[in-house]
């Protein structure tokens, strides 16, 4: 059942200035390939400069798999040309190489193996590689190199002030960590509907499952690509990037004390599966230790709670101490229509449905409710377009259809549409309500139905296609937000810090990994 918002809704519409001033960044992974569609094995280019240290490109599980990560910013139109101005320029240093337009791997022969992501010889370095073996030996390389796009979303002092009273953000932020905490939950319980819109992954190269059965009914095409009717992120699924491996951990987000409690229980807890992997074999580390989570990050999850950090501090810690800052939204699929795949729309519907989710009321969570939600995400990660698809509401004592859930939502997310346009004397975001909603009557107008009838007509080649289409189209477009003396500079200060960092190491490796608290 879609709560009933209306009251907080009412306040929002007389305090439309609220809205004014939030913050966003996007981090956006792609996979390098060849001018044949192969993945690509060549280090990370120099020309960018150290992925270790710079600022906006950088490398994500592996040496091939490119992270563009974009500042933080007030206005999504400003945001994405920064965006763009970075893929521009990557676009004009790659050589012959491209960026792979989908969140599923390109054929990938398993007789060359995934180079894992290098970040030199630091100590905190050789740990981020370390740390990358251990995902590999625990999850498969293949699984790591999905690629997805990450949206950080951070709502104004204002929108606090004038929704729960509070003063600074100093007095208040148990009262903004307990709102973003009530975000969160909302989104477990009604965040099926970004893979509905906004999933992009329905099927996958064979080469892929790498002999592994499935017992999914996967459909073949002439084309070779394996899919799946109805199905809308298979990157959201079992075979993607979820690690249901991590579901018996009974973390919830009810108390920020609670949350953070659970997940350093977490990286303290040792794990029989990875004990019997080992630490090392034959003098060489496996993993950075053998607990069940070797550090915080390697919890999955589709959405976090997240605060920058001080130098040597946990993203626990940083929590603890100055509550929550943002979230950061885990669920999109890169959008293959986009040359740096994502797109406006996308950023204004998230705004409005991450607002909806702070304004409804959202009921404490168990653990086994929370592991619950996820049927309903499920459901619409394999048969989200299929017709007459129900979803289970109030704990599965009942069902509605799909249908009737979506458009409900939307009846909501117009009236914040409505907010949001006020301050700005346009109609931007009730234009994407409008466009958005008839989804849910035409599931053809979805991204995953307009995907997949590209993907069996060409099959993964359309990857290709798409890929070469934006290289020469980014490649031919100037800078327009950045400078090419901005992102020179930067190359050459990020290899200056590696530098410094791999000087001043006083300690050994193994001192180093020693002195870590999850050890």
């Amino acid at each position: 059942m879609i709560p009933d918002v209306s009251s907080a809704l009412s306040c929002l519409e007389a305090n439309p200035q609220a809205l004014k001033g939030i913050r966003r960044g996007i981090e956006r992974e792609g996979l390098r390939i060849n001018a044949n569609g192969s993945l690509a094995q060549t280090p990370h280019p120099e020309s960018f400069g150290s992925a270790l240290t710079h600022k906006w490109i950088t490398t994500d599980f592996a040496e091939a798999l490119l992270e563009f990560i974009t500042p933080v910013d007030d206005d999504i139109g400003h945001m994405l040309t920064l965006l763009r101005d970075i893929h521009r320029y990557v676009a004009r240093h790659l050589g012959d190489e491209r960026l792979w337009p989908m969140s599923m791997p390109c054929f990938i022969d398993g007789a060359h193996p995934i180079e894992l992501a290098q970040y030199g010889s630091s100590n905190i370095g050789r740990m981020k590689m370390l740390y990358r073996e251990g995902l590999k030996n625990r999850y498969s390389a293949l699984m790591q190199v999905i690629a997805g796009v990450h949206y950080n979303f951070s709502l104004p002092l204002a929108f606090w002030q004038a929704y729960a009273g509070i003063r600074d953000e100093v007095s208040g932020k148990e009262t903004i960590s307990a709102g973003y905490l009530r975000l969160i939950r909302n989104y477990y319980r009604f965040g099926w509907i970004i893979p509905y819109l906004f999933g992009a992954s329905p099927g996958i190269c064979p080469s892929f499952l790498n002999g592994r059965t499935t017992d999914l009914s996967f459909e073949h095409a002439p084309s070779g690509l394996i899919y799946l009717p109805y199905a809308t992120s298979l990157r959201l699924s079992d075979l993607g990037y979820t690690n249901r491996s991590q579901s018996k951990l009974g973390i919830t987000f009810n108390h920020l004390d609670e949350y953070v409690r659970s997940l350093k229980q977490a990286i303290q807890t040792p794990s029989a599966d990875y004990q019997r992997m080992g630490l090392q074999r034959d003098g060489r580390y496996l993993q950075l230790n053998t607990n069940v989570l070797q550090i915080e990050n390697e919890l999955y999850a589709p959405i976090r709670p997240k605060r920058m950090t001080r130098n040597d501090e946990s993203p626990s810690d940083a929590l603890m101490r100055g509550g929550i800052e943002y979230v950061e939204v885990r669920s999109l699929d890169i959008n293959p229509f986009s040359p740096v795949g994502v797109d406006e729309e996308q950023a204004r519907f998230l705004d409005l449905f991450l607002i909806w989710c702070t304004l409804a009321e959202a009921p404490e969570m168990s653990a086994e409710e929370l592991l619950y939600t996820r049927s309903n995400w499920d459901r619409v990660i394999f048969e989200g377009r299929k017709p007459g698809l129900m979803l289970s509401i109030d704990h599965g004592s009942t069902e509605q259809p799909l249908t009737t859930l979506g458009k409900s939502l939307f009846s909501d997310l117009r009236r914040v549409a409505e907010a949001f346009d006020s301050n700005n004397g346009d109609t931007h975001y009730q234009q994407v309500c409008d466009k958005l909603v008839a989804g849910f009557d035409y599931p053809n107008l979805t991204l995953s139905a307009r995907f997949l009838d590209q993907l069996i007509e060409h099959g993964i080649g359309v990857g290709l296609i798409l890929a070469n289409d934006y290289r020469q189209t980014l490649r031919s477009e100037p800078l327009e937000v950045m400078k090419e003396v901005q992102l020179d500079d930067e190359r050459i200060r990020s290899w200056q810090q590696q530098h410094a960092l791999e000087a001043a190491d006083s300690l050994s490796f193994d001192e180093f990994l020693a002195s870590q608290n999850w050890r």
